[in-house]
């Protein structure tokens, strides 16, 4: 087997048991709901409906840094419809370039979730979340081992990988998810969820006679907000995902300060670790209903030789709003069920 042909069998394996790491990966997990659970579609505890933006870039030392973009969107419907409960709708599509090879990676997904009301202080969440998903390869970027002419790699002649009859791979793809959340006053909220992804194990291959298949992925995560005065308040959050051989666990939190006192100005930080591979940093800024999130990931881990220049830039920006701002009365906001500055 040639040098590059080597080289994409481990691009395959490494989208393939750690799928996330380049397509569907945020430290801002928090941050990156539709990707993290379908249950949160829809799951807005201080409004009606959200869109946001998410950009990773990492690996910038390297020769072809990785970059991901996400753009997702998803509401609250049937509020009026469903006795104590609703329906969350939402979609999201992802871009992710990584690696000399130009391993390019298109994905959408829609995703649908029942939200119901157990009494005054819990709520639990099911959905489940559909999509599709194409990956490309530039071949013409790689060289063979029979373009090697005696002198030099001539990349007219012909690559002899009869094998790898079409560079791209698509697939559908299927999510499911729960959620549970518990507000026992107006200073507390704590909200777990698991889902499964990939849970149809769909089949990823360039190979004419491939057989590899995409590993499920479980997700769990633990998020918690307690307000501590009317200044003050603290977000600790924990992350842990599983797939194949690949384990990841984040723990850490933020703080948020009421920056004029009425909950129009917020600013925020904090710190999380992933186990075992990086520090991440945190800033943010909150005004009015719009949030930006920084992240930076310092490589903590043997790799940090190979990552020397940066470890990870990301950010994200989300825009919460609320149905009553079209009817033209913004005095008809719920009342949010997590701890809040207003």
């Amino acid at each position: 087997m040639s040098g590059n042909r080597i080289l994409i069998v481990m691009a395959l394996l490494l989208t393939g048991v750690q799928l996330y790491a380049q397509d569907l990966h945020f430290s801002q997990f928090m941050n990156s709901p539709l990707t993290t659970n379908p249950a949160n579609t829809g799951f807005i505890p201080a409004a009606d409906y959200r869109v946001g933006v998410n950009y990773r870039n990492q690996w910038t030392s390297v020769p072809v840094p990785f970059k991901t973009v996400s753009a997702w969107g998803d509401a609250q419907v049937f509020r009026n419809k469903i006795e104590n409960g609703w329906v969350g709708l939402g979609a999201v599509l992802l871009n992710d370039v990584a690696g000399s090879g130009n391993l390019r990676s298109n994905k959408v997904y829609g995703s649908v979730a029942y939200h119901q009301m157990i009494g005054l202080s819990s709520l639990v969440s099911a959905a489940f979340n559909a999509g599709y998903a194409n990956k490309r390869i530039d071949l013409t970027r790689f060289t063979f081992d029979n373009q090697w002419n005696g002198k030099f790699f001539d990349a007219g002649i012909p690559n002899g990988e009869t094998k790898i009859t079409n560079p791209t791979s698509s697939y559908f793809d299927l999510q499911v998810g729960m959620n549970y959340a518990y507000f026992p006053t107006e200073n507390t909220y704590i909200n777990a969820g698991l889902s499964v992804h990939h849970i149809n194990k769909p089949k990823e291959t360039f190979f004419s006679n491939g057989t590899n298949e995409v590993p499920r992925r479980y997700i769990g995560f633990l998020n918690g907000s307690f307000k501590v005065n009317d200044d003050w308040i603290l977000n600790p959050n924990a992350y842990f995902s599983s797939q194949a051989q690949a384990k990841e666990l984040v723990l850490g939190g933020n703080a948020a300060y009421n920056v004029t006192g009425d909950g129009a100005v917020v600013v925020f930080g904090g710190a999380y670790y992933r186990w075992g591979d990086a520090a991440v940093a945190m800033v943010g800024l909150e005004w009015k209903d719009i949030r930006f999130t920084f992240t930076y990931d310092a490589t903590v881990s043997g790799l940090s030789k190979y990552n020397s220049t940066f470890g990870a830039t990301e950010f994200s920006l989300i825009k919460n709003g609320f149905y009553s701002e079209y009817l033209g009365d913004k005095n008809q906001r719920r009342q949010s069920m997590c701890p809040t500055f207003y």
